[in-house]
């Protein structure tokens, strides 16, 4: 039963009742496993372009900026680095004295390559009054690694991956936000010189992303010869989801309820809050220094010219469709299109008379657009591209996690063994319809594609509501085409060691 208390704070959240019930209700019933029709692969659902097709994918893309295209990029970066450092958080308490694992090994033999050495020195001789080589001689590396991850040195495991330093770049520094900055430069730069920028941060980091943000700025439009705009939001309120105990009950502490963020998938809602005609979407830490940034800017451009071209070919189908000026052989190559290039197909099609068939044309043609890059699967974890059914029996490409599979089903498995891709959320969206006007993307998330999961809360194990993820059930119901992207475009910092690789070295 709810109580006054719990009624306004669940208005002041801005989720309403009926919204709050559901959640509950969601904790009851589960989430359904998807239907997998194949998984995708490169003649089956991912496009594989030779260099012709490169060629003309960036001239589009040229084109639809000097012809006055908008286009944002759009970076989640609310994220703290905790998991960056778990390793390092393992050999703090420990309680040993010496390295032992080969991880905490290749850190200290690594430890002048990462580019927040320097930092890292200042802030040992400063608490300690030695620095890091000194420190590691006396078998004192617990105290190194205390000084960079904790409040005592330099806070790096309560820190956002963004404001971290990754990158050595000549004498300068650079952190996760001035790569993107300098990557916008590079393939976001509208006709009027301007990029556009958004970064999802959370509450307490937001002076800082903003301080460091106002201090590089001037800087890269003095390079880069452009003029940046940069824009912040926070994961909204109202999609936090409520916490329950094992028995479904909603979890309380101190008498309140108690509410968490929902994932990524939450940020559909500051997607929605976009105005550009495209938004590339990329994590905040798939970044790579400038000398080793072509591939990235190259790709960038390719399959934002591939996702203009598919708009331009679904906005003369809409209009012919909407105008009735088409032919039955044009309702056979829309068909086509339909089948070939977005990969939705539907059996029931085929029994369709003309007009319904134009209608349903109609429907699927004018939704959302995304393209996603995918890259060959060496064995990095997360989702991959797979060709799912859907709710109105149509079956479409969709990014999906293993959680999203029966693993009691051999045949899930083997579904998950054998995708040859992989999803490095490298997307690129249209998100305004043949008109000009915003789709409402809340629309087309499918509610059945949540997560439920168990977390530790005070020494007791509670059940929290995961929403439809960003780039899966979030945007479940749009037009997606896959296309390969070289393996160049995808440098992931999952761990602290993983700056240690060439990639991010330059």
């Amino acid at each position: 039963m709810l109580t006054p208390e719990d009624i306004k704070e669940i208005a002041s959240k801005g989720i309403s009742e009926e919204t709050f019930e559901e959640q509950l209700n969601r904790f009851k019933t589960g989430f359904p496993y998807l239907k997998i029709k194949a998984v995708a692969t490169v003649g089956n659902g991912i496009m594989r372009f030779d260099g012709e097709e490169e060629q003309s994918c960036q001239q589009a893309w040229d084109k639809f900026l000097t012809d006055g295209g908008t286009v944002e990029k759009f970076v989640p970066a609310s994220g703290a680095a905790s998991r960056m450092f778990k390793n390092l958080f393992e050999f703090v308490s420990a309680g040993v004295e010496e390295p032992t694992t080969d991880f905490m090994k290749s850190f200290f033999a690594g430890i002048e390559n990462f580019a927040f050495y320097k930092a890292l020195d200042a802030a040992c001789t400063k608490v300690y009054g030695k620095g890091v080589k000194a420190l590691v001689a006396d078998g004192k590396p617990v105290e190194v690694v205390k000084c960079l991850i904790t409040g005592e040195g330099m806070n790096y495991g309560a820190m956002p991956k963004g404001l971290l330093q990754f990158h050595k770049v000549g004498e300068e520094v650079h952190t996760p936000v001035e790569e993107h900055l300098e990557e916008g430069a590079q393939y976001a730069t509208d006709k009027d010189k301007q990029v556009n920028i958004h970064f999802t941060v959370s509450p307490e980091h937001r002076s800082a992303f903003e301080a460091l943000i106002g201090e590089k700025v001037p800087e890269m439009e003095k390079k880069w010869g452009v003029k940046y705009s940069v824009s912040l939001s926070e994961q909204k309120a109202s999609t936090d989801t409520v916490a329950v105990t094992m028995d479904n009950v909603p979890y309380r502490e101190n008498g309140k309820l108690l509410f968490r963020p929902a994932g990524h998938g939450a940020l559909i809602e500051n997607l929605n809050d976009m105005n550009a005609d495209v938004v590339f979407v990329k994590n905040i830490d798939n970044v790579v220094p400038a000398s080793l940034r072509e591939a990235t800017v190259k790709y960038k451009k390719v399959i934002g010219g591939y996702l203009v071209k598919v708009q331009k070919q679904i906005k003369e189908y809409v209009e012919a469709l909407r105008s009735g000026k088409y032919t039955i052989e044009d309702l056979r190559t829309m068909v086509k299109f339909l089948h070939d290039t977005l990969n939705v197909r539907n059996e029931q099609t085929k029994n369709l008379d003309d007009s319904e068939l134009a209608l349903y044309l109609l429907k699927k043609f004018n939704r959302p657009i995304r393209v996603c890059g995918v890259v060959k699967n060496d064995g990095e974890p997360g989702g991959g591209p797979y060709i799912a059914y859907n709710a109105d029996g149509t079956t479409s490409p969709q990014i999906l996690e293993s959680a999203q599979f029966d693993k009691s089903k051999p045949e899930s498995v083997e579904l998950i063994k054998s995708g040859s891709h992989f999803n490095p959320v490298d997307l690129v969206c249209y998100i305004k319809d043949v008109d000009g006007n915003k789709f409402d993307l809340k629309k087309y998330v499918d509610k059945d594609t949540g997560l439920i999961s168990e977390k530790s809360k005070s020494g007791v194990t509670i059940k929290a509501l995961e929403l439809p993820g960003l780039w899966n059930g979030s945007m479940s119901d749009w037009n997606t085409v896959f296309v390969e992207v070289p393996i160049a475009t995808f440098n992931p910092v999952k761990t602290v060691n993983d700056l240690l690789r060439p990639q991010h070295q330059g």
